[in-house]
């Protein structure tokens, strides 16, 4: 069987590939830092070997829940933000029909909240709700994350109203904390079921825990075949697999040089729509991990060739800062031929009888190589299919190769001291009890 490739011929010319290679000794220090936890953040590396590490009695009792779930519910939220709902969306939109939430299903629709304060939007979701049997898979270790706390207040005082204390408690699965914290109390008194976020793996390295596994089990997709992919990529960027030959290694020193010749912003390019929030999680994942210490490579993202008629003029001869990382799918799904017209008033009779998806890497190509003419290196990332198995394959590489690129950097890629800023903030100006003095210098600043 295939594996996802990595494809960094298109950078050169900007960078070496001997400048690439020179990091070598670097990456292997880096990857062993990771492998013996004597690197920064050593605490959270759980990750490392989460695929290989989960047993079948862990995938049997996470399928058991989401069959009840999916028996009992047309609906399921996932309450949760950042890592504790990005992975699971990422994945489930890359898997699914597009077209799904218009289409009966043997599968619940899953719907996020928790990652918002907007009014509105919980207006509007719990509206919707009203004529729905919904349940909540309720992600927080703390249980005390305001966006998801707050939100899941309204929708468990909105469940119980409609089916009552006692079925409601079937509908609720709690992700959290092993032994403390709001959510796993209350979540002891009232008789949820509940899943352990692993105190070693940090939220946006939480996806292959049961914070992404549950959700995407409940949506009908094969977590088995996930985890066998991730299990496979964990393999193929272990510390036995030569520099030259390991994947995350490569794209961990391409993109460091890369940020070294001047080039800070990184673009994750995809051909694909439903790969879209796959962009959003590891953006959170190189973003949150990265951006410290006034260090680190701006994480963005655009859809082509939908983006090309909107960020494309940018992209082509903006400033000479940026660098591209092109996830690539092979071989689509299904196939779809363009039909000859009498007519041909647009002129696309030249097309006749291919595919849409040659004329789709056709634009890729293309775009690539002006990009490339215009200045812009070019990573490509290659997945043969759109499915479990790469897509777990896909999510693995990610998160090695932001360990071994956090390390080169000289950063700790499993904290987040920045992130807390806004929320010391917030709770001053909403007057919460505790934050006195906060709440005075703010309003000395208004």
């Amino acid at each position: 069987m295939e594996n996802i490739s990595l494809n960094i011929q298109k950078t050169l010319g900007f960078i070496s590939e001997a400048s690439v290679h020179a990091y070598e000794n670097d990456v292997i220090n880096a990857s062993k830092m990771l492998q013996n936890g004597t690197g920064k953040g050593r605490d959270f590396l759980g990750w490392l070997h989460l695929p290989s590490s989960i047993t079948k009695e862990d995938i049997a009792d996470i399928e058991k829940t989401a069959a009840d779930l999916r028996s009992r519910c047309e609906v399921v939220v996932v309450a949760g933000i950042g890592g504790s709902y990005l992975g699971a969306k990422a994945i489930i939109d890359a898997l699914s029909n597009s077209f799904s939430l218009l289409q009966k299903s043997e599968s619940p629709v899953v719907l996020y909240a928790g990652n918002n304060i907007s009014e509105d939007y919980l207006y509007e979701l719990t509206s919707f709700l009203k004529t729905k049997q919904f349940g909540i898979i309720n992600i927080s270790k703390s249980g005390t994350t305001t966006e998801t706390a707050l939100t899941f207040r309204l929708l468990k005082t909105q469940l119980e109203k409609q089916v009552g204390k006692e079925e409601a408690k079937n509908r609720i699965v709690a992700i959290t904390d092993a032994a403390k914290g709001a959510l796993r109390k209350l979540s002891t008194q009232e008789g949820y079921k509940t899943y352990v976020i692993p105190d070693n793996v940090g939220g946006r390295f939480s996806v292959l825990t049961p914070v992404g596994l549950l959700p995407i089990a409940v949506a009908g997709f094969d977590i088995k075949a996930l985890i066998n992919g991730a299990v496979k990529m964990e393999e193929v960027c272990g510390l036995d697999t030569p520099f030259a030959e390991n994947p995350a290694a490569v794209y961990a020193a391409t993109r460091n040089e890369l940020y070294k010749s001047g080039k800070k912003i990184e673009i994750l390019v995809n051909y694909h729509p439903k790969l879209h929030y796959v962009s959003e999680w590891w953006k959170q994942l190189y973003g949150e991990s990265e951006g410290k210490e006034n260090k680190g490579i701006f994480p963005a993202a655009v859809d082509f060739t939908t983006d090309l008629h909107s960020m494309g003029q940018w992209i082509q001869d903006g400033e000479r800062t940026i660098f591209e990382t092109v996830i690539s799918v092979k071989e689509p799904n299904t196939k779809v031929e363009i039909p000859s017209d009498e007519e041909n008033l647009d002129g696309l009779n030249f097309l006749a009888g291919k595919r849409v998806d040659q004329v789709n890497k056709m634009a890729e190509l293309g775009t690539q190589i002006a990009h490339v003419d215009g200045g812009v290196p070019n990573i490509k990332i290659e997945l043969p299919l759109l499915n479990e198995y790469y897509i777990g394959q896909l999510i693995y590489f990610f998160e090695k190769g932001c360990g071994i690129s956090g390390y080169l950097l000289g950063v700790n890629p499993f904290d987040q001291p920045g992130v807390e800023a806004y929320k010391k903030n917030m709770f001053a100006l909403l007057e919460k009890p505790g934050f006195e003095a906060e709440t005075k210098a703010i309003k000395a600043r208004l």
